[in-house]
């Protein structure tokens, strides 16, 4: 049994939203990861998903991409990300699950000793000019949302989180959601959301006490990435 993460799948297949304008290594890219993925993932695995599942804008039109997930091997945890607009009640999403599939929002799902926790998170208070009130609003909402979630899992679990924006400022000194994961003494988080020339922003590796995996699918080849669990 092992853990893996891959975010931004940005499936559509039932909406017409081709991806290779955003590059030609988005070409057939769902062909890619069912590939890549079938030579990665047994049955028994766990597979992370933080994030931008889907372009689907409703819980019907995200069926398809469900299936399609249901068809690769592992047990797969799921995180609304930004684009994840077909998420909406909880409720309702984890009765469109297929078995074998877990979502995430303000509580855990415990696997093979492994709490599982997470929030969407948002840009970071030093994140640039741009940055907006109602911005700092939807930050500090996400803050309370992995605090609630964190807080959920045994105290002697070992501890995963899922965030689908970057959890810390990109050169480490801007704490973000970083000062929830030490106080709760989170092992490994798993992130994604940058994309193109951001991929070489990304933080990776140990930062205080943290090991971070930055797993957007177009950084990883379309790849699911062994967790060092």
């Amino acid at each position: 049994m092992a853990f893996f993460a891959l975010a931004d799948l940005h499936l559509g297949l039932a909406v017409d939203k081709p991806m290779e304008k955003f590059g030609e290594q988005w070409r057939d890219h769902p062909t890619r990861i069912a590939d890549n993925w079938r030579r990665t993932v047994g049955a028994d695995d766990v597979v992370l998903i933080p994030g931008d599942i889907s372009w689907a804008m409703r819980l019907d039109a995200v069926q398809p991409d469900l299936l399609f997930l249901a068809q690769l091997p592992g047990r797969k945890v799921l995180l609304r990300g930004n684009h994840d607009y077909w998420w909406q009640s909880l409720a309702k999403v984890r009765e469109a699950l297929p078995p074998g599939f877990f979502a995430i929002q303000n509580d855990h799902v415990l696997l093979d000793g492994v709490a599982i926790c997470g929030a969407r998170g948002w840009s970071l208070p030093g994140a640039g000019e741009g940055r907006t009130d109602e911005d700092q609003k939807i930050y500090l909402r996400e803050r309370r949302r992995l605090d609630l979630s964190l807080s959920s899992a045994p105290p002697d679990a070992r501890k995963v989180a899922m965030i689908h924006f970057p959890p810390v400022g990109l050169s480490g000194q801007e704490k973000g959601f970083g000062d929830l994961l030490q106080q709760y003494q989170v092992e490994l988080c798993v992130y994604g959301h940058l994309h193109g020339d951001d991929h070489r922003l990304a933080l990776r590796g140990e930062h205080d006490g943290v090991f971070y995996v930055f797993c957007a699918a177009d950084a990883v080849d379309f790849t699911p990435v062994r967790l060092p669990l």
